[in-house]
């Protein structure tokens, strides 16, 4: 194991020096970093930045989109002794001034699309003295650009002990009171080391990355992981099936890194195009597919769909999906066509993995094993899972109260949600301890429970569960239960008291699989997508702020 980033990022360049470590696609075509590429740009960073003064501990905000850049800039933070603070490019102004308040950085990194809200930025905070686009596009003069920085001298390097904070990462940017999560990088090996014994990849990957690189299930997994085993990561800035396949072809794809909407998203694309097949060939692809749910038997589903995982290109070795829950129904459809989700959970307190499924040990419904490192289990009164290991935050910045609170007296991570561990060790997450509705007599209800069952329905594409004051009725004043309903495209071909009358059909219907007091009392029906987060999480809290 290296025992710091710098003998990291030194060994690779050795090792792979030609190799393409990032890239992405443009108008113009492919633009890579080989591995020496990407040690350059850091390098040159790294020295500027310590020419204009930056200390050991500094903060530096990122708020750039993911590029190779982007990468070449984690790394020169880390060269120049500086911690890293990179913004989810989604926020609003106001909500970045909230987390930047907080953390108070000297400088701010952005790419050319971002260079208006840096400045905005700058202009508000007196602790930030400078700004540096990372990218060649729209050139401006008036502000240092890492492509044209000069090159110069290699200077001394910050080497830091495995204690010292690499990263904070803002679990949220949405109210006066943002949670900077310290990252240290002894976390940040950990999960990489860990990552490495689950997967066999090596050189001869290569990962296609779509989620945003502020958050650590990106940093973490598709990012460190697999620069680590000295695989090739490319980027896509389109989250279009019809756009991301011929980059997964081309470029032999093997493993991508995502979140349950995506992969939702996918099947729909497909479930489209099958559903324009031929009669006959509709009627052979039906057969095959009762078959192979019945055999399953991966190789040879592999051969049965070959058309349709070609799609994917004949390289592709399967998603490692985490940051929401999973609908068995979509994991059962990639399985059946030969294609296989590792699922995985995770928090950003824990760097974030704390759970996957392997290629070695892979359970469809569970999360998967504690990765190496980590610890798990259960409190006996409440369910909640708690961890340990060498993964777990430093603590939330400036935040000790809320620290102190996030750990149980003997130094567990408290994860906030419900789980369950079999006896060969995989772990279910059944719900949220903060999520947890709890009506006047006393039940209590979990949303996630409430919206897997209610998600069956193919009329269905999206729902959330949560709980509001019930105005009439015998109830009223009480608690009651709320399930927001976007409809499936299908469904929302129907008029608007055809499409009411249907849904609300459909939840009656499957609701009988619930306890009564577990039933939604009021559905809303909407035509609108419903509001996500930065990583297409449904965001339960838009919601309830929407109604």
């Amino acid at each position: 194991m290296d025992t710091n980033i710098l003998s990291f990022i030194e060994k690779k360049t050795q090792a792979m020096e030609d190799h393409i470590a990032l890239g992405i696609k443009s108008n113009l075509g492919w633009s890579e970093l080989t591995y020496k590429g990407l040690n350059i740009l850091s390098r040159r960073l790294a020295s500027y930045l310590i020419d204009l003064g930056v200390n050991k501990g500094d903060k530096i905000a990122i708020l750039s989109e993911s590029t190779p850049e982007l990468g070449a800039t984690l790394f020169a933070t880390v060269l120049a002794g500086a911690i890293s603070v990179p913004l989810d490019v989604k926020l609003t102004i106001h909500e970045l001034e909230h987390i930047l308040s907080d953390c108070m950085p000297r400088i701010i990194i952005t790419s050319s699309t971002h260079l208006d809200d840096a400045i905005k930025l700058k202009e508000k905070f007196s602790s930030i003295e400078n700004i540096i686009i990372i990218d060649g596009k729209g050139a401006n003069k008036e502000y240092p650009n890492l492509r044209t920085l000069p090159d110069t001298p290699d200077k001394k390097w910050r080497h830091r002990n495995l204690d010292r904070t690499a990263l904070i990462v803002y679990t949220s940017g949405t109210t006066g009171n943002p949670k900077g999560v310290e990252i240290t990088f002894r976390n940040m090996l950990s999960q990489v080391i860990a990552l490495g014994k689950c997967f066999s990849f090596n050189q001869n990957d290569a990962m296609l990355s779509i989620l945003p690189m502020n958050h650590l299930f990106e940093i973490s997994v598709g990012f460190m992981s697999f620069l680590y085993k000295g695989a090739s990561i490319y980027y896509s800035n389109s989250l279009k099936p019809k756009d991301i396949f011929p980059i997964m072809r081309e470029k032999r794809i093997t493993f991508m890194v995502v979140v349950p909407a995506f992969l939702k998203l996918v099947k729909s694309t497909l479930e489209a195009e099958i559903k324009q097949y031929k009669p006959i060939k509709k009627v052979f692809f039906n057969f095959k597919y009762k078959l192979s749910r019945i055999l399953k038997n991966k190789m040879l589903a592999k051969i049965m769909f070959r058309e349709l995982r070609g799609k994917f290109g004949y390289s592709f070795k399967g998603f490692m999906s985490g940051g929401a829950p999973l609908d068995i129904e979509v994991g059962k459809f990639f399985e059946t066509l030969g294609i296989t989700i590792y699922e995985g959970y995770g928090l950003s307190e824990a760097s974030p993995v704390i759970t996957m499924n392997s290629e070695k040990h892979h359970k469809l419904g569970s999360v998967g094993r504690p990765i190496d490192g980590v610890k798990v289990r259960t409190d006996l009164a409440t369910g909640e899972l708690q961890i340990t290991g060498d993964n777990v935050m430093k603590g939330y910045y400036n935040k000790p109260e809320l620290t102190e609170e996030a750990f149980c007296d003997d130094g567990w991570l408290k994860t906030g949600d419900i789980a369950r561990i079999d006896s060969s060790g995989y772990v279910y997450i059944t719900g949220r301890i903060k999520n947890m509705i709890v009506l006047s007599g006393g039940k209590k209800v979990y949303p996630e429970e409430v919206e897997a069952v209610l998600s069956k329905s193919s009329s269905i594409a999206e729902v959330v569960v949560y709980s509001d004051i019930i105005k009439t009725g015998s109830k009223k004043g009480t608690e009651g239960i709320v399930a927001k309903i976007h409809p499936a495209p299908d469904a929302l071909k129907l008029n608007d008291e055809e499409l009411n009358k249907h849904i609300k059909s459909e939840v009656k219907k499957l609701s009988l699989e619930l306890s009564s007091y577990k039933r939604p009392n009021n559905v809303i029906i909407t035509r609108e997508p419903l509001p996500r987060t930065g990583i297409s999480k449904i965001s339960r809290k838009k919601v309830k702020q929407e109604v």
